[in-house]
């Protein structure tokens, strides 16, 4: 028996250093320094394969043992990095686009478990009340414990018009909330505006896709047409928007900036890794050029009207990114809460075989060096809503409550303003939570006539207009 296991072992090994040659390790490895093949690792590994070949209850595919350890390796690194099978590849592509079926929930992984960073606006999620920092802890029957994030994300999508039932624990509730969700086709309104009040405009980014630069511009143009040409404020709202692509982020950016403005920078290990990216069509055109640059044709005033930019702790990645850049320029003032700090550059690298890796490979940093990892964007005026204030204080999950975060790599970690965790619920002798016994203000539809830091932030630019004036 030992002699067998010792050869599946070395079968394994084989495999493995074959594996590892085949994906070109000697090319990725440090630049810097000469890296042999770890052996005594490779053999602790191959002594693990034999043993679940030759003892595990059931037989194991070889592709199936492989694909789970590849599946942790990258898992393993941090909550963002992982295995993309041919499903999973494919519903990444048609998510940038704007449509794909599912929930329209933006999640990630904690201990095994599921957290939702945010809830995609006009969703069955967001219609239903799920909220940023859920934990999700079974789908219909089956418990999450155990399933990867990949796997939980499948079986939360599905036909549309079917029903899935989520539990869900939720930090102040003293009992498990259920929600049953019709799963539907989710098409993602990228960009919604209006005036508010005569040369007042509110623009709401929900998702950075693969228009949104060319949506915000359309919907700018037509703004300044509705007013007569001319704004005295406007208010762009990236509450809860979990972010997107990165080419899209800078063209709403370089909407405001001045031309040539550094708008973001990236730091890893590779030349590839290194972009200093700035308002040029070359950074967020999608040809590339000026005969596709779609802010060329904007009003001249774009550049210089007041701009107030709207967060919380659901703004993440993309989001930071144009609120970092527009406060480190000064060219516009953030107000709200702290952001949720997703500050990691994700590259999707293809395996050749419709599958890829999805692998953290930079950090971004804001144009005056700040890096956005674990920390996110102070907002310059912290103004909380009376609805959400708790919940943005100690509820909200951020990048720094994650399990394995990448550190902020410009000084060691720091605790966020708003990572202190909530007090426990008081329960009454029936078993409901105290709160909920009492009044709770109404949470208010963002750009609505009761949206609380809406209408701080067009208290301010009125404020602005005043001192302009004088």
């Amino acid at each position: 028996m030992r002699s067998r296991i010792e050869k599946i072992g070395l079968i394994g090994l084989g495999l493995i250093v074959g594996v590892l040659f085949s994906l070109h390790f000697p090319a990725i490895a440090d630049k810097d320094t000469e890296t042999p093949l770890p052996v005594e690792e490779l053999r602790a590994f191959s002594d693990v394969f034999a043993r679940i070949k030759s003892d595990y209850v059931e037989p194991v595919t070889d592709k199936k043992l492989i694909t789970e350890a590849i599946t942790g390796m990258l898992s393993g690194l941090d909550p963002h990095s992982a295995y993309l099978d041919e499903e999973a590849f494919k519903e990444l592509q048609v998510g940038t686009h704007g449509e794909f079926g599912g929930l329209g929930i933006e999640v990630g992984m904690e201990d095994g478990l599921v957290k939702v960073v945010s809830p995609i606006e006009d969703t069955p999620a967001f219609q239903a009340g799920i909220k940023s920092g859920d934990l999700i802890i079974k789908l219909d029957d089956t418990l999450v414990k155990g399933l990867t994030l990949n796997d939980a994300v499948k079986k939360m999508r599905g036909k549309p018009g079917t029903k899935i039932t989520l539990t869900v624990t939720r930090k102040g509730e003293a009992r498990l909330l259920t929600f049953t969700l019709t799963r539907a086709v989710i098409k993602v309104q990228s960009v919604k505006s209006k005036l508010v009040e005569p040369g007042y405009a509110f623009v709401r980014i929900t998702q950075f896709q693969e228009r949104t630069g060319e949506n915000l511009a359309a919907a700018l143009d037509s703004l300044y047409k509705q007013n007569g040409g001319d704004l005295k404020g406007l208010v762009l709202d990236l509450r809860n928007d979990p972010g997107g692509l990165l080419n899209s982020a800078v063209g709403v950016s370089a909407a405001f900036l001045p031309k040539d403005a550094l708008v973001v920078y990236t730091e890893g290990r590779t030349a590839d890794a290194k972009m200093r990216l700035s308002a040029t069509p070359a950074n967020y055109a999608r040809g590339h050029n000026d005969k596709e640059d779609y802010l060329k044709s904007l009003p001249e005033a774009v550049k210089s009207v007041p701009v107030i930019v709207l967060v919380n702790g659901g703004s993440a990645s993309a989001s930071e990114i144009v609120a970092g850049a527009l406060q480190d320029h000064k060219r516009a003032v953030v107000l709200g809460t702290q952001t949720f700090g997703k500050g990691s550059v994700q590259t999707i690298l293809p395996l050749g075989n419709s599958t890829a890796i999805k692998l953290t490979t930079a950090r971004y940093f804001t144009p005056s060096g700040r890096s956005i990892q674990a920390k996110g964007i102070v907002p310059d005026i912290i103004a909380e809503d009376p609805a959400t204030g708790a919940q943005d204080r100690g509820l909200h999950l951020r990048e720094a409550d994650l399990g394995r975060h990448l550190s902020n790599g410009n000084h060691p970690e720091e605790k966020t303003e708003s990572a202190k965790p909530a007090a426990p619920a008081k329960t009454t002798p029936s078993g409901k939570s105290k709160d909920d016994e009492t009044a709770k203000p109404e949470v208010a539809e963002f750009g609505s006539k009761n949206d609380y830091q809406m209408n701080q932030a067009l208290n301010l630019l009125k404020g602005i207009n005043i001192l302009h004036g004088k």
